[in-house]
This record gives structure tokens, C-alpha cells and sequence, in this order.
């Protein structure tokens, strides 16, 4: 998504971020940000969220956008996303949508199989908030807790069932041509870097989410 996202949007997607060649919109453009506590920042502050990164990174860039719509809770399952979306009812004009979520079905200990469904559901409820451009719409890999002070005695466990959620979501995420971002090895140097990890011992500190951020910018210019 983020070079044509990119090209159109931020110019992501297809190619270099070439952002100088790139025509300023006069209407500032739109990003939809779909998630759970890892979308809202949950113990960083509102300018270390991640989507707020990005959209200072890409308005560096000579983009214009407006700051992300995020709609997202800490604790939010699949269901509870799909429900508030349909509370909130986002247009459907937005320049860049991106989608992180399933960190609370596996907490809750829901199966990766009820995650599937609910999954793609969400992605396609996403490629609609896009305008049906699916250049326009990217997914971010779920963080693994494992390697914070809160899962630390439960790490592998969490790891191996995070793994199997990160495989469905990225399976069904390539079947629609949509473009995946994997920041769950970034997630996994929280034992060796506690500054990746925010005040309560268990969600990303900014530091991390600014990594997020140039993994992000890095494969869109791919």
C-alpha cells in the first residue's frame, strides 16, 4: 500500500517514496487507522502513537495530511473493532486505512480459526473505508508480548500462538494483493532493550513505535 499509497497517497506502494515529484493535494488527505491498544498508543503519550508518527514522517515528506482517525481501544477483540466501526460508520474516502488487531483473541484465548473469519471481514470492511483501493490499505503485524515484562514467564507460549495469528492474518492479507508490514521482530528485542517497552511493562514504548515507523517507510520504498 505505501508505495502507490504513496504515489497516490504517500506514494508507498509500487515503488520509491519519490516524494518531490509528487503533487500536493490542496485538501489535506486522510488516514484511517483500525486497531486495538497498539493503534491508540496505550502508556505513550498522543504524539508517540504510532499513526501520529507516521503522519508527522510523511508530512515531512511533503505529504499532506490531516492527523490519522484512529478508532481503536486497548483490549479490543475482532468483534469489538467490527462493532465500533459500524458504530462510528467511517466515510469511505479515506487515502490511506491500515488494520493491526488479534493481540486480544489470542489474550482472551479465542482460536486463530474464530480469528480468520473476523479477520478478513475487517480487511474488506477496510478496503471499503479505502474508496475499493486496496493500494490505499495496509496491515501491520501483531506485536509479541512475549518479550515484555508482563509475558515473560508465559514467552513461548505466547510466541507460538502469536506466530500462528501472524501467519493467518498475513496469509489473508497476501490472498487480497494488500500490502503487510511485519514489526513483530522489533517487538521481540524487548529483553534486550527495555526502552522498546513503555512504563507498564507490557505495550511499546514511542521509541518502538518510531521503529514501526522506518520499518514502514523503508518497505514502502521498496
Amino acid at each position: 500500500m505505501m508505495k502507490r499509497l504513496l504515489v497516490i497517497a504517500l506514494g508507498l506502494f509500487t515503488g520509491s517514496l519519490a516524494m518531490a515529484q509528487q503533487p500536493v493535494k490542496s485538501k489535506p488527505m486522510k488516514f484511517l487507522a483500525l486497531g486495538d491498544s497498539y493503534t491508540i498508543g496505550e502508556s505513550v503519550a498522543e504524539d508517540q502513537r504510532w499513526p501520529v508518527l507516521l503522519v508527522k514522517e510523511l508530512n515531512a515528506r511533503g505529504q499532506k495530511f490531516s492527523p490519522p482517525n484512529i478508532i481503536a481501544t486497548t483490549g479490543w477483540r475482532t468483534d469489538d473493532l467490527k462493532n465500533a466501526i459500524l458504530r462510528e460508520n467511517p466515510a469511505k474516502d479515506y487515502d490511506l486505512v491500515s488494520l493491526l488487531i488479534g493481540v486480544n483473541n489470542q489474550y482472551q484465548g479465542k482460536s486463530v480459526e474464530s480469528y480468520a473469519p473476523e479477520f478478513e471481514e475487517l480487511l474488506k470492511m477496510a478496503i471499503v473505508f479505502a474508496g475499493g483501493d486496496k493500494s490505499k490499505v495496509f496491515v501491520v503485524s501483531i506485536p509479541d508480548y512475549g518479550f515484555t515484562p508482563f509475558g515473560k514467564e508465559k514467552q513461548e507460549k505466547i510466541t507460538r500462538e502469536l506466530n500462528e495469528y501472524n501467519r493467518v492474518n498475513a496469509s489473508i492479507t497476501e490472498k487480497y494483493g494488500i500490502r503487510y508490514f511485519n514489526i513483530t521482530d522489533i517487538s521481540r528485542k524487548g529483553f534486550d532493550d527495555p526502552e522498546l517497552i513503555a512504563s507498564d511493562g507490557l505495550h511499546p514504548s514511542g521509541k518502538q513505535y518510531a521503529e514501526w515507523v522506518k520499518v514502514i517507510l523503508a518497505e514502502s520504498d521498496k
